[in-house]
This record gives structure tokens, C-alpha cells and sequence, in this order.
């Protein structure tokens, strides 16, 4: 990553723009899928961070955004409340499927109703411009200027290697619960006459309190005689009391020890690439190359290495840390699941300063059936949920796009509590408030605030940053350097489109 004075780090891109349609990979448009995009030569973390919370996404280092109001398919950033989930009905039958299998080796022959086959993360947008610069940025060596240069945040940089850690696993989720007290142990029954012991948990479920009242209304009856004494509530057994199994419960479910098989996820870093990465690679491409061919119907000569490499393991994002963030650091991971020693299926993800983020999730399709996109969704919450006990500001998780217009990705918006990103003002709106509105039409602005607008949109196109020539400068002063310069109009659709916080801080590129 590219250095200043004062260890700052910066972002350099280069933008262009999104005038032509290309094929949409949800309706088979040929020509009604708009976005901007731009190449992204090294990024830090919290720009990306800002960036997606703009509606981008990234697909290896090309970064792109859809044309909301004029794409066939309009794509709305959903992230998910990791801490206030709650698995449903389906995602529990998912867990325990998964369960079974390890424990008794049974492969359900057949995909459930219901979920989808597809990963959990669509398959990235648009093709990447062919007029991308690579080397003459690459070596381009950043010099201090005047004092025209805004102040930028420095990131904390460690000079030790990123290890590898393993996330979620069953010994370190088994630690962690071990140091939560269990409240079925504490709560003693009422003593007659003195009312509910405040030792006891303050809710009860409602299906309890129903079964109590039908317990007593049975024993009144049989009573009815007037001979017995009062009857005083049944004291709840353990079970009532006790709260919901929680995601973890599920994942980490005991199994015999005889199990059929064994399951291990392990967290390799993809950018810089650790060694167990590496050694790994040619496993790894094996099983997309598979994925590719049977789920997406890929002929056997396109899913090629250089795309695998490009799409998947290349990423803007270099390492970094932080004194308040998640021990494994920042940046770009793949989180591989190994099934009795070989690589079964492998999520690509994103760990930034509030979220984990979903890029692909693609696995071996002799398991489809095992509901491996979802199955790997929910792992990847409770990832969440374990890197917020290290940095307590990461607590989201971002699924990618949500597609309403596209039936068979609204399966994204079972995850809840979840927003939607309203692609006008910018602010988070809960889902359930979202989905009305694109019901009756594809695109919808979905911030109900009529007076509400872009808070962060940059009024002074002037500050925005530009590399020129070797050098960094805001914009005002690149033009007046390039008299006549004909790229005002281009330079502010990008400074509105990244934001004022990102405009000030990431290097745009201009030859």
C-alpha cells in the first residue's frame, strides 16, 4: 500500500464511468445492465468500508456500481444485524441437515424446496474496462505538495505476518460459551406466598405461559368440588425457562465420537497471500472450476486459472490492523471448509472495520445438496458475531445485493433483522419497510422521508483528490495545472458517486 509523510495510506483509482450496457446475469438482458466502475489499484479497508456503504461492490480489484434508475435489474447492498440474529425455521433444518451428514453420513440425494442452489453472493458484475494503465501506477511513487493536501487518517500498520486463524470452530466456541453464565442453573423455584424469585429470568415465552394457564384450568376442573386447597403455579422446569438456541448452539452441536465424517473451516488470507493459501490454490480451483461447470454450466475451457486468480483471489484490499480491531486483521480472506482433508467449498470474504462481507461462496456440486450457500451464510454471521467480541464496532454482515426484481435472490432477505440501502439518500432501511415499496415497482427510493438527502455529498469538487503526474493535489489545483482540461463533468459524477469522506481521501488517477 502506498505511503505518505506520516505513514498515511491512500486509495487509487481510476474511474470510468458507465454509459454501455452489458448482459445481465439475472433477467439475460443483453444490453440492460448499467453501472459505473472503476479499477482499483490498492484500497484501504475503511474506503471500501465507506464505498459499499454507497452502494459499490468489488470483484477482485474492479469496483463497480449499479445505475439504479436505468439498470434492468435495479441491486440494493443489504447487510444483515449479525448480533440480532436469530436463525429460522429453514436455517435450523439447514444446520441439523448439515449435522446429520458428519455425524451418520447421509447425503440428502435431493435440494430442499426453498434454497436456492446458487452461492450466497451473486457472481460479481460487470466486465472490467480493457484500458486500465496497470504498470505506470503501479511504480508511481506519491510526493508531498503545498499544503493544499487535506489531513487523511493514518492507518496503524503491524510489520509482523498476518497468521491464519480458525474461525468458529467448535474448541474455541466451546471457550467462549464456557464463560457465560447459565441462567438454568441459577433460577430456584418460588417460595409459597412471596411471589416470583427475582433470581429468575424476567421473560418467559408465551407458549409457556399459555401451557401453565391450561395446567391450572385442567387441575381447577378436576378439582371443582371445592375440597382441595389452592393451586399455585406450576414452577417452570429448566426447559421453559431456558432461552433459544442461539446460531452457535446449532453449529457446535455435540456429535458422537464415532462420527462419519469430519468438517474444518479454516481462514486463509487471500491478499497478500499467507502460505497456507498457496498451498492450497490448486485444491481450491479445482473445486470453482467444478462449481463453475455444473452450477453456472460453464464450458470446461472458461473457468480458467487467470479468471479464478483475477475474480476470486485478487483484491485491492491490503493487510492491515488496528489496536481496537479482530486479531486476524483487515482485509481479504478465503474461508475454506474442509471435509475429511480435502476442500469441499470456500467463501471469499471481506473483513472490514464494521463488517464482514460476502463476495462468492462456491463448493464441490457433488454436495449441492447439503444447502452449502446457506449453510456457509450462517457460519459466516457467527463469524461475525466471534470477530465483535475483538472489535466491538464490527457487527454486520453484508450478503452483497439484494435483488427483488429476481425472485431467486430475495432468499437474502431471510436473514434478518436486515436493511436495505436506500440508492438516494444513502441511509439503512429495515427490509420489511423496503419490500412494499418494490413491489410495485423495481426501482424505489427507499428512505420515506420526503426532505431527507445525500448528507455526505461532496458540494466542493475542488477537494477532491487527484494523482497527477506523480504528485498529489486536490482538484482545484490539477486544473489549473491542465488549463482547458475537459474533465470537470467526469471528475464531479465521481465525487458524487464515492462520497465526500472518500472524494477527500482516495488518489483518483489521471494520466
Amino acid at each position: 500500500m502506498l505511503k505518505m509523510a506520516g505513514n498515511k495510506s491512500y486509495t487509487i483509482v481510476e474511474y470510468f464511468g458507465g454509459d454501455c450496457g452489458y448482459r445481465c446475469g439475472y433477467c439475460k438482458n443483453d444490453e440492460g445492465n448499467f453501472s459505473h466502475g472503476m479499477w482499483s489499484h490498492t484500497m484501504t479497508v475503511q474506503d471500501y468500508q465507506d464505498l459499499i456503504d454507497r452502494g459499490w461492490r468489488r470483484s477482485g480489484k474492479y469496483v463497480y456500481k449499479p445505475k439504479m434508475n436505468k439498470t434492468c435489474c435495479p441491486q440494493y447492498t443489504i447487510r444483515c444485524h449479525a448480533l440480532k440474529f436469530q436463525p429460522s425455521k429453514s436455517h435450523k433444518k439447514i444446520l441439523k441437515k448439515l449435522n446429520k451428514f458428519i455425524s451418520k453420513g447421509e447425503l440428502p440425494k435431493v435440494q430442499d424446496d426453498g434454497e436456492p442452489m446458487d452461492s450466497v453472493c451473486e457472481e460479481a458484475g460487470p466486465r472490467e474496462p480493457s484500458k486500465v494503465c496497470h504498470s505506470e501506477v503501479k511504480c508511481a511513487a506519491i510526493t508531498d505538495i503545498q499544503k493544499e493536501l487535506p489531513e487523511c487518517p493514518a492507518i496503524t500498520e503491524v510489520q509482523k505476518e498476518v497468521e491464519d486463524a480458525v474461525p468458529a470452530d467448535s474448541e474455541t466456541s466451546r471457550r467462549d460459551q464456557v464463560s457465560i453464565p447459565d441462567e438454568r442453573t441459577t433460577a430456584t423455584a418460588p417460595k409459597p406466598g412471596i411471589g416470583a424469585d427475582p433470581g429468575r429470568p424476567p421473560c418467559r415465552k408465551a407458549k409457556d405461559l399459555r401451557k401453565e394457564r391450561r395446567l391450572q384450568k385442567e387441575q381447577v376442573r378436576q378439582n371443582a368440588d371445592g375440597v382441595s386447597p389452592i393451586v399455585s403455579p406450576t414452577p417452570p422446569t429448566p426447559a421453559q425457562t431456558s432461552q433459544p438456541k442461539s446460531l452457535e448452539d446449532f453449529i457446535n452441536e455435540s456429535l458422537p465420537e464415532n462420527c462419519s465424517h469430519c468438517l474444518e473451516v479454516r481462514l486463509v488470507r487471500s491478499n497478500p497471500p499467507s502460505p497456507q493459501f498457496k498451498a492450497s490454490f490448486d485444491a481450491s480451483y479445482q473445486v470453482y472450476k467444478l462449481y463453475q461447470m455444473a452450477i453456472h454450466k460453464d464450458p470446461p475451457d472458461k473457468p480458467s486459472e487467470s479468471q479464478f486468480r483475477r475474480f476470486l483471489c485478487d483484491s485491492p484490499l491490503e493487510a492491515e490492523h488496528s489496536p481496537d480491531g479482530p486479531e486476524v486483521g483487515y482485509g481479504s480472506f478465503h474461508q475454506q471448509y474442509w471435509l475429511d482433508g480435502r476442500i469441499v467449498a470456500v467463501g471469499v470474504i471481506d473483513i472490514l472495520p464494521t463488517c464482514v462481507s460476502s463476495v462468492y461462496l462456491y463448493y464441490h456440486p457433488d454436495f449441492a445438496s447439503l444447502s452449502l450457500g446457506s449453510y456457509s451464510a450462517l457460519r459466516e454471521i457467527a463469524f461475525t458475531r466471534q470477530l465483535q467480541k475483538q472489535s466491538p464496532k464490527l457487527s454486520y454482515y453484508y450478503l452483497g445485493f439484494y435483488i427483488h426484481s429476481c425472485p431467486k435472490m430475495r432468499y437474502k432477505g431471510q436473514y434478518r433483522p436486515s436493511d436495505l440501502l436506500c440508492p438516494e439518500t444513502y441511509a439503512w432501511v429495515p427490509i420489511e419497510q423496503c419490500v412494499p415499496r418494490l413491489d410495485n415497482s423495481r426501482y424505489a427510493r427507499l428512505n420515506q422521508d420526503p426532505d431527507a438527502g445525500d448528507a455526505r455529498v461532496l458540494k466542493d469538487v475542488g477537494r477532491a483528490l487527484v494523482l497527477y503526474r506523480r504528485a498529489v493535489m486536490p482538484y482545484a489545483a490539477y486544473s489549473r495545472k491542465r488549463k482547458g482540461s475537459s474533465d470537470e463533468t467526469e471528475v464531479q459524477q465521481y465525487a458524487g458517486l464515492v462520497g465526500q469522506d472518500c472524494a477527500e481521501r482516495i488518489l483518483l488517477y489521471r494520466a
